[in-house]
């Protein structure tokens, strides 16, 4: 079997647009993956083009040895852009090696330590904007099934959160847990916005409602400045998505930067990538909740690995997406009482439609986060829930 072509697929996904990457290869099997990294997805495409030459005519059962060709061959061997491209191409082909041999993904990667994986809601607020509007979306997501939801109650705050403003992101938490009750997990969001005082101080304010983390405090280029605030909170402290090297993991870790790892396997070079920082975070005790607001591709892929890694606890999942969904990619999720189900069918379990994606090409997206829109995450019509 060799490699015969590589594509690549960037489809607009309303918050950012979904970069999916399919390598096909003379024996008829293909495979897909996804390396989705917000506001740098036309760079992605770029990176996995670059690195088809060094693909066509290869054998993809070489999984690594294909990867670590191109990781070496790309000289500076780090970013962002980089490593999505390497998830992408990795995924694809443990996707092609899955279907050849009639086995899904999580045996390549050590074998199922479970049958389904807790979740936790993201994308359930699209729209709010009080307190008392997240509060009455709130219900509904434990009605769904959840025993745990994520949000961002800060508006528009940067660095420094003024008083009023931290009342208000206290009235927040305060409705949405009336509105749940005290048996499910609340995540707070911070999307790296604060400095180490206002973060310490945000922490403080939501201790009395006990959520599970507060996500992201801090802007990522500081591990120091984690740790510090790790330090004084009393609350404990998740933090990943926007690390990308697995050294970076390692330095976390060891120094005592976080409670809960959050790695993204579309931004970290892959499948084995994401195992080998599990496997880091699990020397130390460390619980770890793969980041996953991407595509379905990437879905697939975290799924996967939280079948296969006995230390992850909690799976990210959007509860709503863009209504084309289901037209771009052929996937099954089966959820039930907070848990997904993983896939057992060969290879990754999923594929993506080539026409259903031109469809909907590349649309350029601008940052939510901090400029008030952050609740617009989905647009009008995606109010039905994929877990539905």
């Amino acid at each position: 079997m060799r490699i015969t072509a590589v594509k690549v697929f960037v489809v607009d996904g309303f918050r950012a647009n979904f970069v999916f990457a399919k390598i096909e290869t003379d024996a008829g099997v293909h495979g897909v993956g996804e390396g989705t990294v917000e506001f740098n997805e036309l760079a992605v495409r770029a990176a996995i083009e670059q690195m088809t030459p060094y693909l066509i005519g290869q054998d993809p059962f070489r999984v690594l040895g294909l990867t670590g060709l191109v990781h070496r061959q790309s000289y500076f061997r780090t970013g962002v852009v980089l490593r999505s491209a390497l998830s992408a191409v990795e995924a694809a082909l443990f996707d092609i090696k899955g279907k050849a041999l009639g086995v899904p993904v999580y045996e390549l990667l050590g074998g199922k330590v479970r049958d389904s994986v807790r979740c936790y809601a993201n994308a359930w607020f699209t729209g709010a904007r009080t307190a008392a509007d997240f509060a009455s979306k709130a219900g509904p997501v434990v009605d769904a099934g959840f025993s745990a939801l994520k949000w961002d109650p800060f508006g528009s705050a940067y660095m420094e959160l003024d008083r009023r403003g931290l009342r208000e992101a206290r009235a927040c938490i305060a409705e949405v847990r009336k509105a749940v009750g005290e048996e499910v997990d609340l995540l707070i969001e911070g999307h790296g916005r604060f400095n180490v005082a206002t973060a310490i101080r945000a922490a403080d304010m939501m201790a009395e409602f006990d959520p599970m983390w507060f996500e992201e405090p801090l802007p990522p280029e500081s591990v120091d400045a984690v740790a510090e605030v790790r330090a004084a909170s009393p609350v404990r402290i998740a933090t990943g998505e926007r690390y990308y090297e697995p050294a970076r993991f390692f330095d976390l870790l060891a120094s005592g930067a976080v409670d809960y790892l959050q790695p993204d396997s579309c931004h970290v070079g892959g499948l084995e990538a994401t195992k080998a920082i599990a496997s880091m975070a699990e020397a130390r005790f460390v619980p770890v909740a793969p980041h996953n607001p991407m595509g379905p591709v990437a879905n697939a892929m975290n799924l996967h690995l939280a079948a296969a890694i006995e230390n992850i606890v909690i799976l990210e999942t959007m509860m709503f997406d863009v209504p084309w969904r289901a037209e771009i990619c052929r996937e099954e999720v089966k959820f039930a009482g907070g848990f997904m189900t993983v896939n057992d069918a060969p290879g990754l379990g999923v594929d993506i439609d080539e026409e259903a994606c031109a469809r909907y090409p590349f649309k350029r997206q601008t940052l939510r986060h901090f400029d008030g829109r952050l609740t617009d995450i989905r647009p009008a019509g995606a109010e039905k829930s994929i877990f539905a």
